[in-house]
C-alpha cells in the first residue's frame, strides 16, 4: 500500500482518492473569482472535505490556455492567509500548485503538505527547495506555457514523448535528493494537448505505470469535454465522472476535480467493482 507522507499527515492511495481544487484567482477556467476572500476559500475547503476531498489543491495563479502569470508575491499574498487557517483547522493534507520556488519555500514553511507543479521542478531553484523539505511532489507534464500551449500541440508520440519526458524529471529529482517514495506524476492532460491527444493519453493512462510512482489526473471540467459533448464549461460534470472512472479503472491514484461529492461517489463505485470478489 503506498502512503505519502503529506507534512506529518498520510495519504494513503491503496484507493483511488479525490484532490478538491481550490482556485484563489479571479481568472481560472471554471471557478475564477468565486473563492478570492479568506472567507469563502475556507468555506469551500471545508465544504470539500466533508463531501469527501482527502486533500485540498489551493492554486493562485490561473494555468488556463492564455493566461498570463502572476508574481511570486501576489501568489503568496493570496495563498499564506488560507493557507495557515486550512493546516489547523482541516484534517486532510494541503497542497500548493505552484511553480515558483520562493512560492514553495514560503508554503512549505506555514505548513503546506504537498507542492504540485505544473511545470515539474524545471525552475532553477525548484529541486533543491523540495529536496531540502520532507513532502510529496506532483511533477506535471505542459508542453510550452500557458499563454500559448494550445496554439499548436506537436509529438512524435505523445504517450511516449510524455512518458520520457516524467521519466528524465524523476531521474533528475532523485539526483538532487528527492526520493521516488515522494513523487507523483501528472501527464498534463489539457496542458499542451489536442483532443486526440487527451483521448490516447487516457486510453493508454496504465501505461504510465511502469515509471514506478502514483498518477494523478485532473480532468475536472476541461475542454476536452466542451468539444466532445458541445456544453459549456458549468455543463462538463458527467463527461468528467466518465474520465475519472476510467482513469481510476487504469489505476490512477489520485483525481484531482471541482466536483468532489460527484466523484466521491463515482470512484467509491469504481472501487467497489475492482475490489469485488471473482
Amino acid at each position: 500500500m503506498t502512503v505519502l507522507n503529506c507534512g506529518g499527515r498520510a495519504l494513503q492511495l491503496n484507493r483511488p482518492v479525490v484532490m478538491g481544487v481550490l482556485n484563489v484567482t479571479p481568472d481560472s477556467f471554471s471557478d475564477g473569482g468565486h473563492y478570492t476572500t479568506r472567507d469563502k476559500a475556507c468555506q469551500r475547503a471545508a465544504e470539500m472535505v466533508a463531501e469527501g476531498a482527502a486533500l485540498i489543491d489551493i492554486g493562485a495563479e490561473s494555468t488556463r490556455p492564455g493566461a498570463q502569470p502572476v508574481s511570486a508575491q501576489q501568489e503568496l499574498e493570496r495563498i499564506v492567509p488560507i493557507l495557515e487557517i486550512l493546516v489547523k483547522e482541516l484534517p486532510v493534507p494541503i497542497s500548493i500548485d505552484t511553480s515558483k520556488p520562493q512560492v514553495m519555500r514560503e508554503v512549505l514553511c506555514r505548513g503546506a503538505g504537498m507542492i504540485n507543479d505544473v511545470r515539474a521542478l524545471q525552475a532553477e531553484g525548484a529541486l533543491e527547495v523540495l529536496a531540502s523539505s520532507a513532502v510529496p511532489v506532483c511533477l506535471m507534464h505542459m508542453q510550452g506555457e500557458p499563454g500559448h500551449m494550445q496554439d499548436s500541440p506537436d509529438y512524435i508520440d505523445v504517450l511516449g514523448d510524455i512518458r520520457q519526458f516524467l521519466a528524465s524529471r524523476l531521474l533528475a529529482c532523485e539526483a538532487a535528493g528527492i526520493q521516488r517514495d515522494r513523487i507523483v506524476i501528472d501527464p498534463g492532460f489539457g496542458f499542451g494537448k489536442t483532443l486526440a491527444h487527451n483521448l490516447t493519453l487516457l486510453k493508454r493512462l496504465s501505461e504510465f505505470h511502469r515509471l514506478g510512482v502514483p498518477v494523478l489526473v485532473g480532468l475536472s471540467r476541461k475542454s476536452m469535454f466542451g468539444q466532445l459533448l458541445d456544453v459549456p464549461v458549468n455543463e462538463r460534470l458527467y463527461g468528467g465522472l466518465a474520465a475519472a472512472a476510467i482513469a481510476a479503472w487504469q489505476g490512477a491514484k489520485i483525481i484531482r476535480t471541482h466536483d468532489v461529492k460527484a466523484t466521491v461517489e463515482a470512484l467509491h463505485v469504481c472501487h467497489a467493482v475492482m475490489d469485488a470478489t471473482d
